[in-house]
């Protein structure tokens, strides 16, 4: 399966694999190809993104009257989007809130979850920083403003450049909840809005420390040992890898046989 940037095929999990398996088949199965020009909107999570564009070229390739729209928005904002009907399909890293339902149920939308992929938070450095790990204490207390220079936890003389995510992101609320504990987060965590920026801004500051999807670690930063464990698509797979959890996709009730969101 080509891809854009091979490094992300990291993102792309056996379930994935399956899905996109699964689909086809019942595609080809039913002989679906749209006879009319017909359009899919895709929209919401940055982590799932990698995800979303493999199907955009799939499904483009297997069916020529589908046209696929990604947006990479966020998973808040792919939520609203499915509520709001302006998205077929809401990608999002994390699970959708009780508020979120009946903001839904309210405006006759029935969200159905599809878990796609698994996936962590990935702890990621610049390349020039000595550290290699830290344990999932040492993550929290940076991110709290406890641990504030590389030198107090192995490294060099540096002062910390913590890199967040804003408060739309999935990723963010995965973080406070898998990592933080709802602990508060310090002042001085810098707030990006993608996962992307946040790899820019690592790759770019040696200081810097960040969490991002697998999918977004190459050569350019670091993954991080988190209490012993590398990240890798093995050791998130089978859960061995702190602070793992699944990707999603959501549709309005379950998709009707042979309709393109199916």
């Amino acid at each position: 399966m080509k891809m854009f940037n091979l490094s992300r095929c990291n993102v792309i999990t056996t379930l994935v694999c399956l899905t996109l398996a699964f689909v086809a088949s019942g595609l080809s199965a039913q002989e679906a190809k749209p006879a009319a020009k017909q359009s899919l909107t895709i929209e919401g999570s940055t982590t799932v993104g990698p995800i979303s564009d493999v199907v955009k070229e799939y499904f483009e390739k297997q069916n020529s009257g589908l046209s696929v729209t990604v947006k990479n928005t966020g998973s808040g904002n792919g939520a609203a989007a499915l509520i709001d009907g302006r998205c077929d399909i809401a990608t999002m890293s994390r699970f959708m809130k009780p508020e979120e339902f009946k903001k839904a149920v309210e405006k006759g939308v029935t969200p159905v979850a599809h878990v796609v992929a698994l996936d962590a938070v990935c702890m990621i450095v610049n390349p020039e920083n000595q550290v290699l790990g830290l344990s999932s204490a040492q993550v929290k207390d940076i991110y709290a403003g406890k641990i504030k220079n590389w030198k107090d936890v192995g490294g060099a003389d540096m002062a910390i450049v913590p890199i967040g995510r804003d408060s739309s992101s999935g990723t963010f609320e995965a973080f406070a909840e898998l990592v933080m504990k709802k602990e508060k987060l310090a002042d001085n965590v810098q707030a990006a809005s993608t996962n992307k920026d946040v790899h820019e801004r690592v790759s770019s500051t040696k200081g810097a420390i960040g969490y991002v999807g697998l999918g977004f670690i190459d050569n350019k930063v670091r993954g991080l040992n988190i209490d012993g464990i590398t990240p890798s698509k093995k050791t998130i797979s089978s859960g061995k890898y702190p602070h793992s959890r699944p990707l999603f996709m959501f549709t309005n009730g379950y998709p009707a046989m042979g309709s393109a969101v199916h």
